[in-house]
């Protein structure tokens, strides 16, 4: 942009710093109630993992007490916990989803 004076001409630049959005991590928690089953019904349908990635985040639920679903912008991570919330009150199971910042 070129502002134009009497006797000058002054160029003043414009930046526009454009950040990315934190990122959160999805985490499942491990309880004594939740099937497997289930478990692996909720990544397949709300985070669009595949069976054989399904199984493997169910294990690392069922092995280790947690496990990542994936890593989202804070709306999506938080819309997909309160969708994991539903799916597991709907079918009475106490199955728990957080957030985690990256």
């Amino acid at each position: 942009m070129v502002a134009k004076g009497s006797d000058f001409e002054t160029e003043i630049k414009e930046e526009i710093i454009v950040a990315e959005p934190r990122r959160f991590k999805v985490i499942l928690l491990n309880d004594d109630y939740s099937t497997m089953d289930f478990v692996v019904e909720v990544l397949m349908v709300i985070f669009n993992k595949n069976f054989d990635e399904a199984l493997g985040v169910m294990l690392k639920v069922h092995n280790e007490g947690r496990g990542v679903c994936g890593i989202y912008p804070y709306d999506v991570a938080e819309t997909k916990v309160s969708q994991v919330k539903k799916k597991a009150e709907e079918s009475g199971f106490p199955l728990r989803a957080i957030l985690e910042e990256c």
